[in-house]
């Protein structure tokens, strides 16, 4: 019997194969979050996108492969939205406030992908250390910048910027995932007090 060999799918180069697995990945994303990767099959994509199963298999090769779409897709489009959003801001403590609102703006109207990138750990290990690795490295080399002008403390830039994503990562999940709202005013406000002055008591200047 002759070996079948499966051609890997290629991205569409038309406006609508482009929308088409767009919305493909849009359901995936919706159920993932809904119901969970394992839960979810291919046959559910479809009817929650409207496609049929061999239009499926024209832009992915199989479920796994829409997951690894997913977490690129979401960690690309977040990572410009912030970039665009702090474009222009020199001074590093308004950066890190217009970017953490950025953030929580972003993860509230893509609250699944808490879920997907947790998942993502379990079905792709590689694909969920890049997530987490490219957000590092880009936030990290800001971040040295920011050192080498003398406007923030001089500590290990991966390491900054591994803590800062953990309290936006878990203020998020706190807030948009568990609330489906972005974190209060009072509640970023804590967070950028935090951010800028540390554990260290604040006094009052004396009159």
């Amino acid at each position: 019997m002759a070996l079948r060999i499966k051609r890997a799918p290629t991205r569409p180069v038309t406006s609508r194969g482009q929308q088409t697995r767009q919305r493909i990945l849009e359901a995936a994303e919706e159920l993932f979050g809904e119901r969970g990767y394992e839960r979810t099959g291919v046959v559910d994509i479809c009817q929650r996108a409207g496609v049929a199963q061999g239009t499926f298999y024209l832009y992915f090769t199989d479920k796994k492969a829409t997951l690894i779409e997913l977490v690129k897709e979401l960690s690309h489009t977040l990572r410009r939205e912030i970039g665009e959003a702090v474009r222009g801001i020199a001074d590093r403590a308004a950066m890190e406030r217009v970017g953490f609102r950025t953030f929580f703006t972003f993860v509230t109207r893509h609250r699944n992908l808490y879920r997907v990138v947790r998942q993502a750990e379990y079905v792709d290990e590689e694909i969920f250390r890049w997530y987490y690795r490219r957000l590092a490295q880009s936030y990290a080399r800001g971040l040295a910048e920011a050192m080498g002008g003398e406007q923030i403390e001089r500590l290990d830039p991966e390491c900054l910027a591994y803590c800062l994503m953990g309290i936006g990562d878990f203020l998020g999940m706190r807030w948009v995932l568990w609330e489906n709202q972005p974190p209060p005013d009072e509640i970023f406000e804590d967070l950028m007090n935090f951010i800028l002055h540390g554990l260290s008591p604040r006094t009052s200047s004396s009159s």
